[in-house]
């Protein structure tokens, strides 16, 4: 997902980054008929007046922000028009922290209306209506603040957005707003003005930059923890929305999915880069602790090979959570023989010398893991090209098998290395990698700049079994759900129907060479249970992604702007699914959580080869 480092400076035009508000304080009203704010906000997510100059538009102060690059303060016309599609409220964006102006002061402000775009236009995003280099003049104090409008389930529409205009390369920028038919126009009539929701349900948890997720629909695709499940392309949620504070992040709550905030939350409406709408908080509501747990999954049985897929977020020497890491592989997953590990860095983590390998990063790992009274588990992996698998530059993240030698043996087959793909060949009637552990067809196209598919031999209890580990190409560079364009566009599935085509087509002649071989694959596909991409791996029968075994409710292993997903996937072959008794557990052990030690849950499968 993207940096949340901020480029907002950047993306403004070097007039507005130059601009300093100035400050007239005044005894007596002082106002000239001019634009109100509910005609620059216009009737279309676009202001009639972009790259105009208005004079002594008037509203009351709202809200103030003094931290970060965007500063500013926002205005509300306590007098508004009839027009359900004019917002009233508008940000006076001040480039410093603002001089002089309090909440509920009375204020004129003249200054150009500029249509700013988070993340810049290549992002896709909305843009958020300004008055940039304003002057203002502050007309009296101690005024009310105009009455929050109530953001509740009656009020958000069930449709999410219009489908955009053609002639504008999808854009819904032009289209006159409909806030009784559309949840995303029924957030932008409300852009500035002071909004309220009440007794909201968390379905994000507090991030480290003290941000959460709300719904105002406690019953909108919601699941028995409380989060709310993205299950299809039509199922955006419209009930999500990010809240910020505008006080101290200290003071910000730890909130888990399934908490509540209870009582009123109230504030400006604003639109960012990383959330879209956000309600940003003068008032936060009392965190009411729900009491979330993370699950554990039960052991496998006896005759059961468990196979489990973690990506353990960019794991190196240099982390302090190794212990954490151990202890969920123990306690919570109940050591399972087989773990494919995504995201293990190599043995200087970020710092880019040319180091590949990670045999220290693992052997921290596993004596963690024993330390935490688990198995001595051994490890299969293959060193990248340094820098040709994407990342974090330097990391040279790679898959690695996690196994238990007690209960599984790994079939060693010399031979493999970065650049040196695996073929399948027929051993004594039954299907084997040529190298072991070996890569996937690293020199396609699909695999630039990417992880290559990590394929391995296992025995157990006689039995053979392939397992293909996999982090496919991240979702960077996606259009959000609130983008300008709709249906936003999806541009980095490319890479990843590339990537599931070359997987399984691996799988197919897998298959080919023995009809009943037991394949499992595995990993971060970084795209849905229900997408193209996962349509392309399972093919016509090839593989199927087990986790549709469980109720949709639970489909789920990440948690994105509010949205509980599935991007940790595991398939298996038709012998697998047809001839034995699996079963399928999604762990839920950080994705809910404010204090995760990893983004994603791993996810669990046992059957009995």
């Amino acid at each position: 997902m993207p940096s949340k480092s901020s480029a907002r400076l950047a993306a403004l035009t070097v007039a507005a980054v130059c601009s300093a508000a100035s400050t007239v304080l005044v005894t007596s009203p002082a106002h000239a008929d001019g634009v109100r704010v509910h005609d620059i906000q216009g009737t279309t997510r676009t202001s009639p007046y972009a790259g105009k100059q208005v004079t002594d538009v008037a509203g009351i102060v709202t809200g103030i922000r003094t931290y970060g690059s965007s500063r500013g303060f926002w205005i509300q016309d306590p007098n508004p028009d009839a027009d359900p599609a004019t917002s009233e409220g508008v940000f006076v964006f001040t480039s410093s922290t603002p001089k002089g102006v309090a909440v509920g002061d009375a204020v004129t402000v003249s200054g150009t209306v500029t249509e700013y775009v988070p993340g810049g236009t290549s992002s896709g995003n909305q843009s958020l209506t300004e008055i940039t280099r304003p002057t203002f003049t502050v007309v009296s104090s101690g005024n009310p603040v105009p009455a929050a409008t109530t953001v509740d389930a009656q009020s958000v529409p069930a449709a999410y957005a219009p489908a955009g205009d053609p002639a504008a390369n999808g854009s819904i920028n032009a289209l006159p707003l409909r806030p009784s038919a559309y949840a995303l126009d029924h957030y932008e009539s409300l852009e500035g003005m002071n909004v309220q929701v009440s007794d909201t349900r968390v379905v994000g948890a507090t991030d480290p930059y003290a941000e959460l997720w709300i719904t105002v629909k406690p019953q909108e695709h919601r699941n028995q923890r409380g989060g709310t499940v993205y299950g299809s392309y039509d199922a955006q949620n419209t009930g999500r929305l990010q809240i910020q504070s505008l006080g101290r992040a200290a003071d910000f709550p730890d909130a888990n999915v399934g908490d509540v905030l209870a009582g009123t939350t109230t504030g400006p409406l604003d639109f960012n880069q990383y959330g879209g709408y956000t309600l940003v908080a003068n008032e936060l509501g009392t965190l009411q602790d729900n009491g979330l747990r993370r699950e554990t999954t039960r052991k496998q049985h006896a005759g059961e090979l468990a196979v489990a897929t973690y990506n353990v977020e960019n794991l190196d020497p240099s982390d302090d959570t190794f212990a954490a890491h151990a202890a969920a592989i123990v306690h919570n997953l109940s050591s399972p023989d087989i773990v494919s590990l995504e995201e293990i860095q190599d043995n200087n983590g970020a710092t880019d010398d040319g180091t590949v390998a990670a045999d220290a990063t693992m052997a921290e790992l596993i004596d963690a893991i024993e330390a935490a009274g688990g198995p001595r588990y051994d490890w299969r992996s293959v060193d990248p090209v340094d820098k040709a698998d994407g990342g974090e530059p330097g990391g040279n993240i790679r898959q690695v098998f996690l196994f238990n030698p007690e209960r599984v043996s790994f079939t060693d087959r010399a031979g493999g290395d970065a650049t040196t793909p695996t073929d399948v060949v027929k051993v004594r009637g039954r299907a084997a990698l040529t190298a072991s552990p070996g890569r996937v067809d690293p020199a396609s196209e699909a695999f630039e700049n990417s992880r290559k598919p990590l394929a391995g031999e296992f025995v157990f209890r006689g039995r053979p079994v392939i397992v293909i580990a996999n982090h496919f190409a991240s979702k960077g560079g996606d259009q959000g759900l609130t983008a300008q364009y709709q249906p936003p566009s999806r541009s980095s599935e490319t890479q990843r129907h590339l990537q599931a085509k070359a997987v399984h087509d691996f799988t197919a002649k897998i298959l080919k060479t023995q009809k009943n071989a037991d394949v499992v694959v595995l990993g971060d596909i970084n795209d849905f249970e229900f997408s193209t991409t996962t349509e392309i791996m399972e093919g016509d029968g090839t593989l199927w992604s087990a986790v549709k075994s469980l109720p949709e409710s639970e489909r789920y292993s990440y948690v994105y702007q509010g949205n509980s997903q599935a991007l940790d996937q595991i398939l298996i072959s038709p012998s697998i699914r047809r001839d034995c008794t699996f079963s399928y557990d999604s762990v839920h052990i950080n994705a809910e959580f404010h204090d995760q030690i990893s983004d994603h849950d791993p996810q669990v499968l046992r059957f009995r080869p």
